[in-house]
């Protein structure tokens, strides 16, 4: 899927020209298997940034918002887009999942899974609707001073794509200090590593969300991943994050 430009528009209905185009996949790819994650690069505009922020006080755009205290997450808030989701929100969506599903196919050969994914989202989220996964997983997160995501897994059903993805839509060091990704991998008779990342507004980073294949000296075997975010300590921040599969 590609993302066209569509005039007359705001930032948040009006899909500006795929920057994934730039994206180099191959490298993507290569630190997804290697690392679990990696930074795609710029993929929305500071305007796209703003105008998805903007749109987090309007409770008439999510299905829900949780307090992240209140369930032990840590200590925040987020809100589930409702559906219809903003069209740039749908586009890159749908454009990244195209891009990611390849790698997904290839995970789920490595590990032995009789998982299939199809080619466009469309179709996968048919068989998440089949599944009785029928509600909008995409969601802007917000955070204070103090507030931070505890070390979790996004998994709503029986299905769950095994890569997801989060662009950050404040500025760190302009808009708070603190609050970076927070990747963490578990091997088998290891004890857990933890990377910590910090990416300019737009930049989109993919990541495996539960677990991705690993070759060692005796084959292939599964590391367990998860991520949150660091404690922010001044400021304000936002982000977007992009779920594949629907929720339950």
């Amino acid at each position: 899927m590609r993302l066209t430009e569509t005039q007359g528009m705001s930032s948040t209905a009006a899909p500006r020209p795929s920057r994934l185009e730039r994206v180099d996949w191959e490298r993507a790819a290569r630190e997804l298997d290697e690392d679990g994650w990696s930074r795609l690069g710029p993929v929305l505009s500071a305007a796209e940034c703003r105008a998805l922020t903007a749109l987090y006080p309007d409770a008439s755009r999510f299905r829900s918002t949780v307090d992240m205290i209140r369930h032990g997450f840590g200590r925040g808030e987020y809100r589930y887009f409702a559906h219809p989701l903003p069209p740039l929100v749908a586009a890159l969506r749908g454009a990244l999942y195209a891009q990611l599903v390849p790698i997904a196919r290839r995970w789920a050969a490595a590990l032995g899974a009789s998982l299939e994914y199809p080619p466009t989202l469309a179709a996968y989220l048919e068989r998440c609707r089949a599944a009785g996964q029928t509600r909008p997983t995409p969601l802007l997160l917000h955070y204070r001073s103090g507030d931070y995501n505890c070390l979790h897994q996004d998994l709503y059903g029986e299905l769950a794509f095994p890569l997801q993805v989060v662009i950050p839509l404040s500025q760190p060091g302009r808009d708070h200090a603190g609050g970076e990704l927070i990747f963490s991998e578990q091997r088998p008779r290891r004890q857990s590593r933890a990377t910590a990342v910090v990416a300019p507004a737009g930049t989109a980073i993919a990541f495996a969300n539960r677990e991705r294949p690993v070759r060692g000296t005796r084959g292939v075997y599964r590391v367990q991943t998860r991520h949150g975010l660091s404690t922010v300590t001044r400021g304000e921040r936002f982000a977007l994050g992009i779920i594949f599969h629907d929720a339950r």
